[in-house]
């Protein structure tokens, strides 16, 4: 009786699971689309938190910093899970840069020069800002080592100082005034 209990247990079980995937309702829609065709970039999601890209788009002051993280083609890298910290140059900070610096590394041909300083402004891990301390050497992402200071209350990293910070649902966004650039 006992085995036969057992039998009909999973039977049914199974009769139940093999059934889920086939619902006759009509299936909700959620808040997460993706477009065909693009990675975790193109996940459309308007009620979680921005992640570093996102974050980026939404501020005025960071359009050349959107559009040079698009011609290094690590828009879709900057959306997946991380954890990253990325240090953000605001447009003033590209603008001081000598003429021609800018345009020179969005031409296709200097790729891979403009995503090792992008790369350079970036980090995998979460630095709250807490845990910056002076004299504090942080790994960034294209190998390079760049250095945290506080002076006078402020805090550098090289020689750009940290104006703000973003939480972001993969990591955190500290807006700088100046561009790194690896050694």
């Amino acid at each position: 009786m006992k085995k036969l209990i057992l039998s009909m247990s999973a039977v049914l079980g199974l009769l139940y699971f093999s059934s889920c995937g086939n619902s006759t309702e009509p299936k909700t829609e959620t808040a997460a689309t993706e477009t065909a065709g693009a990675g975790q970039s193109g996940v459309a999601d308007d009620e979680s938190e921005k992640d570093i890209v996102k974050v980026a788009i939404s501020s005025k002051d960071h359009s050349t910093l959107v559009a040079a993280v698009k011609a290094a083609e690590l828009v879709d890298v900057l959306s997946n899970a991380g954890p990253f910290t990325v240090f953000a140059p605001v447009n003033t900070a590209f603008d001081a840069l000598p003429a021609g610096t800018v345009d020179g590394l969005l031409q296709p041909e200097k790729k891979a020069d403009l995503q090792n300083v992008l790369q350079y402004h970036v980090a995998v891990a979460v630095y709250q800002p807490s845990m910056f301390k002076d004299g504090q050497k942080i790994e960034m992402v294209n190998g390079g080592i760049a250095t945290i200071s506080i002076k006078d209350g402020k805090t550098f990293i090289n020689d750009a100082e940290l104006l703000g910070n973003v939480k972001a649902s993969n990591g955190m966004v500290y807006v700088i005034n100046k561009v790194l650039l690896p050694q």
